[in-house]
C-alpha cells in the first residue's frame, strides 16, 4: 500500500485544486483530485450525479474513489469537500499528512463566487455555506495534522505554510536553512 504524501482537505473555495497542483509541482510528485476521479468514472459532472441519482449515491461514488485514492496514490491527493463525512473515511486518513485547508466566507465567496454550480450550495449559498461549515469543520479539524488558513494568502504562500506545517522543506528539494548558513560560515 502506497500512502500520499500529503492529502488536502477542506469547503469549497478552499484552493485544494490550485494549492494541490502546486504543491505536487514542487514536491515533484503527481497530483491527484478524487472529485476528477469521480466525474470521469461517472462520465458526467457531480452536479448531475446529485441531481440524477441523489446525494447517497455520490457519496457511494466517493467513498470509494477516496479508498481507492489513498491506497495507490503516494502524491499529493485533494477530497471532496464532503468526504469527510464518512466515518470510515476519517478512520483511513488516521495517521496521514492531512492538512485542513481553512477558508472563511468572504475568500471562498471571491474564489469561486458560489454561483458554480455545487449541488449542496444551489439555494441561498451564504447560508448553505456556512451551515455546511459548522457541521464539517469539526471532522475537518478530528483528521487533519495541520490546519492552515488560506484566506489572504496567496496559493504559493498556502504551499509554503504546508511545507512548513508537514517540516517536507527537504521532500520539495530546498535545502535546510540552518544547513546553509553552516556552509557559509
Amino acid at each position: 500500500m502506497t500512502s500520499p504524501a500529503v492529502v488536502l482537505i477542506g469547503p469549497p473555495g478552499a484552493g485544494k485544486s490550485t494549492v494541490g497542483a502546486l504543491l505536487a509541482e514542487r514536491l515533484g510528485v503527481g497530483y491527484r483530485d478524487t472529485d476528477a476521479d469521480i466525474v470521469e468514472t461517472a462520465g458526467r459532472p457531480i452536479a448531475e450525479i446529485f441531481i440524477d441519482q441523489g446525494e447517497p449515491y455520490f457519496r457511494d461514488l466517493e467513498r470509494a474513489a477516496v479508498r481507492d485514492a489513498l491506497d495507490g496514490h503516494p502524491g499529493v491527493l485533494a477530497l471532496g469537500g464532503g468526504a469527510i463525512l464518512d466515518e470510515g473515511t476519517r478512520k483511513l486518513l488516521t495517521g496521514l499528512p492531512v492538512v485542513f485547508l481553512d477558508v472563511q466566507l468572504a475568500d471562498a465567496v471571491k474564489r469561486v463566487g458560489l454561483d458554480a454550480p455545487r449541488p449542496l450550495l444551489a439555494v441561498n449559498p451564504r447560508k448553505q455555506w456556512r451551515e455546511l461549515m459548522e457541521r464539517r469543520r469539526p471532522l475537518y479539524t478530528e483528521v487533519a495534522r495541520a490546519v492552515i488558513a488560506t484566506g489572504e494568502r496567496t496559493p504559493e504562500q498556502v504551499v509554503e505554510a504546508i511545507l512548513d506545517a508537514l517540516e517536507l522543506r527537504q521532500a520539495a528539494g530546498d535545502a535546510p536553512q540552518a544547513a546553509h548558513r553552516e556552509e557559509q560560515a
